[in-house]
Formats: structure tokens, sequence, C-alpha cells
């Protein structure tokens, strides 16, 4: 079990900051949507910072399991935010997209207090 806690949570920590970077660098892929749905160019930033702190808190996680538990928690939040600024735009076929990103996360935390 423990091995399956560090390898689901490396890899969610992984997928949360390509999030982030890609969130931080401006890619189209991810600031074309945001425009859609409506999320003010001033937040990009802090959201981005907040996503690589997520994936950072992951990490550390893996050392402070406090740490962790607050990263993975904090980060379930913000991609349910990020469900429901979807759902809210009226944008459903991209839906999936925060839930793909939910999901290890939401995993690595079920694992780790497993672990525990």
């Amino acid at each position: 079990m423990h091995i399956a806690y560090i390898a689901v949570t490396i890899a969610a920590a992984l997928w949360v900051g390509f999030s982030a970077v890609s969130l931080l660098r401006r890619a189209a892929f991810v600031v074309d949507p945001l425009v859609e749905y409506g999320v003010p160019q001033s937040w990009w930033t802090p959201l981005g910072i907040i996503k690589a702190l997520g994936a950072i808190g992951l990490i550390a996680g893996l050392y402070s399991h406090q740490i962790g538990i607050a990263a993975a928690i904090g980060i379930i939040l913000y991609f349910v935010g990020a469900v429901i600024t979807v759902l809210r735009a009226r944008s459903y076929k991209t839906v999936a997209f925060p839930i793909l990103y939910l999901i290890p996360v939401a995993v690595a935390l079920g694992l780790g207090a497993a672990a525990a």
C-alpha cells in the first residue's frame, strides 16, 4: 500500500504541477477555456501559484503527512471549484478536464489515509 501511495502521490503532484506551469506560461489550451468561462485574467497567476504550491505540498506530504493531507484537500477544493466554474459557464464538454486532475489527488489522499 505504501508504494502505491508514493507512486500515486508523485504522479498526482506531477499532473497538478503540469497544470500549474501550463497556466503560468499562459498555454492556449489552458487560458482559452478560462476566457470562455469568464475567469478574470488577473486571477490566472494566483490560481497557477496555488496549483504549484499544492503540487509541492503533495510531495512534501511524503515526508510530513499533515502537509500532504492539507495540500490534497486544498487541491481537491480547487478542482471542485473548477468543476463548478465550468458547469456555471455551461461548458459541459470540458467538465471532464478538472475532474481528471481531481481524481488522482483524491486517490492519493485516500491511499495516504490508509497508509497512515
